[in-house]
């Protein structure tokens, strides 16, 4: 079975990516669901490394939280259980409208 992202998950993410969109900070996105995790891949321009990685992993839900930022070079940027708190790293100003 695959992981995905739910609807609430895909609408926080698309508001976040379609936010920076019309700032002209990001130009291109990616989605995989893969067998542990779902990953949801941000690019600034038509390159084929994401500048960002937001990723869904179930396995570590019930330690450091299930969903994590990461950035170009692979660096940890941020993680935790909930995942419209953990999306604030890239754009400190974005809120979850409900």
């Amino acid at each position: 079975m695959r992981v995905c992202f739910d609807r609430q998950e895909l609408s926080i993410l698309l508001n976040l990516y379609g936010r920076n969109v019309s700032l002209g900070e990001w130009h291109d996105y990616a989605m995989d669901f893969l067998k542990e995790k779902a990953l949801f891949s941000i690019y600034k321009r038509n390159s084929q490394q994401p500048v960002f990685v937001i990723e869904k992993d179930p396995g570590f839900a019930r330690k450091q939280g299930q969903f994590r930022v990461i950035g170009h070079q692979g660096r940890l940027l941020k993680r935790g259980r909930n995942l419209s708190l953990v999306v604030r790293v890239l754009d400190p100003g974005f809120m979850v409208i409900k």
